[in-house]
């Protein structure tokens, strides 16, 4: 468990959490479809997880903090999904290669730059091969300190820096819709693992 998180989540203070799915994701699913079996890692409580169990495929959520996944429990179900207090960094075998798409929002974010490979590292590991990542990434913060956080943002070319080793990049935007506060400071970004 990291204590860290799971202090925040005790006394509420998340502020990524906006009560909704992600604005990114609402809109990329009116003319997409996720399907199969999808990983969420750092789902909080879980709306991204109900938005794209609503839609037919069937999800895990992964956080680390137990508050979170205990929230995320106590909402209805959507339709077949499933929270999983666990670390990404320290997944249980029956995770590997077992997705079929990942969906990030917040996760790559909240993590120290320093464990960013590592990352890209445990999402290619719990893909299927051809698997698909899915993720909405906190663009550059601007403040004069991007080392501080979290959030810790990140540029569209440090993102290609991490992930092509590991996924063919297919297509990016930055969003039309997104909380207030975020315009035009996400990329979303559609990716297929390398096999």
């Amino acid at each position: 468990m990291n204590l860290e998180w799971e202090h925040r989540y005790q006394q509420g203070d998340t502020p990524w959490d906006k009560g909704a799915a992600s604005p990114p994701l609402v809109d990329w699913l009116k003319s997409q479809s996720i399907t199969g079996r999808v990983l969420v890692p750092g789902c909080g409580t879980g709306h991204d997880v109900r938005l794209l169990a609503s839609q037919g495929a069937t999800l895990t959520g992964l956080d680390v903090a137990p508050s979170a996944i205990r929230m995320a429990r106590q909402h209805p179900l959507a339709r077949n999904e499933e929270y999983v207090e666990a670390d990404l960094f320290n997944l249980p075998a029956a995770f590997h290669g077992a997705f079929d798409w990942v969906f990030e929002h917040t996760c790559f974010c909240a993590i120290p730059p320093s464990r960013r490979l590592a990352y890209v590292a445990a999402v290619n590991l719990v893909l299927k091969p051809n698997g698909r990542l899915l993720g909405v990434f906190y663009l550059e913060p601007g403040w004069d300190h991007p080392d501080e956080g979290p959030p810790f943002g990140v540029t569209s070319d440090a993102l290609r820096e991490f992930f092509t080793p590991y996924f063919h990049w297919e297509r990016d935007l930055v969003p039309q819709s997104a909380y207030a506060g975020r315009d035009g400071r996400e990329l979303l970004v559609e990716m297929q693992k390398v096999s």
